[in-house]
């Protein structure tokens, strides 16, 4: 088996391995819990790649944000973001990181614009503490150049109070990139918007995205999000579970066909979360049955010891024109695309 390169070497923009996160909490009379928020997470994200993790309230994908960020530390496991290692940084190297590195928008206006700051000061702002570009000439035409890019110009003279959501967070997104971090992390950025407007941010996420190459990681609990991104990661239980690849191709008449994959994550141990319709069409608990066939696995729900013999594998449900046992086929043909979602 080959070994995964880890670190700087990688190539990858953000690259978790084994990733735990375990919180100590103190439980009714004075005890102390531990809450065990990631558990194993594996996560790669290559450079220039728009990835969108989606999981429900408790799964994770905070934590994990949070971790990236810098604004919080792994229990155990390997988190390199934008070439730096996360577990070893001083206090000192975390601001730099924050300051050069990556870029943030939040779901929060209040965490993303000074309120008593204009559109074009709040940019402005964020150019001034990382201290590029020099001259205050240069630093205005980045301050036109990136509300131009957003299509917020109008905004300009514009305080955060002056403006709709949809605009309040293009902005933000203006100030999350001011300092051409290599990673833009997104925290909910479609939290509190209406749907039409929620689609306006992302696909000026999507542009900035296309046109500068920045790598965008977006963490939400809004599947629709799947629709505006090439590649969606499932977070379920503190780990990845499945991922969808999203890729366009021609059919035989020339026309541009959208097609969407979904796969099971596999980690370094070989375990992997089944989807839950899966689990629920198949009755499958406690334990299942395995068969290696030379193109793929078979996945059958278990017997218990009384039952018929395990050569008999029991139907989750009739099947009158197929006689074969009922299976999850993790067939590795099925993969006709590439990580990066292309074909």
């Amino acid at each position: 088996m080959a070994t995964a390169v880890l670190g700087p070497d990688s190539g990858a923009d953000i690259l978790c391995v084994d990733l735990v996160r375990i919180f100590k909490v103190v439980a009714s009379g004075g005890q102390g819990v531990e809450v065990q928020a990631l558990q194993g997470l594996n996560l790669r994200i290559d450079p220039g790649e728009l990835v969108a993790v989606i999981g429900a309230s408790g799964s994770g994908k905070s934590t994990l944000l949070s971790i990236l960020s810098s604004l919080d530390q792994p229990t155990a496991g390997v988190a390199w973001v934008a070439g730096r290692d996360l577990l070893t940084m001083k206090e000192k190297e975390r601001v730099a990181f924050r300051r050069r590195s990556v870029g943030f928008v939040w779901q929060q206006t209040s965490r993303n614009l000074l309120p008593y700051l204009t559109a074009s000061e709040n940019v402005a702002a964020a150019l001034a503490i990382t201290g590029a570009p020099k001259g205050a000439a240069a630093r205005r035409a980045r301050v036109t150049e990136l509300l131009d890019l957003l299509e917020v110009s109008h905004c300009a003279e514009r305080r955060p109070a002056e403006m709709s959501g949809g605009e309040q967070q293009r902005v933000a997104i203006a100030v999350g990139i001011a300092n051409s971090p290599r990673v833009l992390l997104a925290d909910e950025p479609t939290g509190e918007l209406d749907d039409t407007t929620s689609a306006h941010v992302l696909e000026a996420m999507r542009s900035v995205n296309r046109e500068l190459g920045v790598t965008t990681l977006i963490v939400t609990h809004d599947p629709s999000v799947s629709e505006h991104v090439a590649r969606t990661v499932q977070i379920r239980d503190g780990r990845t579970s499945t991922e969808v690849l999203r890729s366009t191709r021609l059919d035989e008449h020339g026309a541009e066909q959208h097609v969407a994959e979904e796969y099971a994550v596999v980690d370094r141990v070989g375990r992997l979360q089944l989807p839950d319709e899966f689990v629920t069409a198949l009755d499958l608990h406690e334990r299942v049955r395995l068969a290696l066939e030379p193109d793929h696995v078979g996945v059958w729900p278990g017997r218990s010891a009384d039952a018929a013999s395990p050569a008999e594998p029991a139907h989750a449900s009739p099947r009158a024109a197929d006689s074969s046992p009922p299976q999850v086929d993790l067939s590795a043909d099925r993969r006709e695309t590439g990580e990066d979602g292309t074909s």
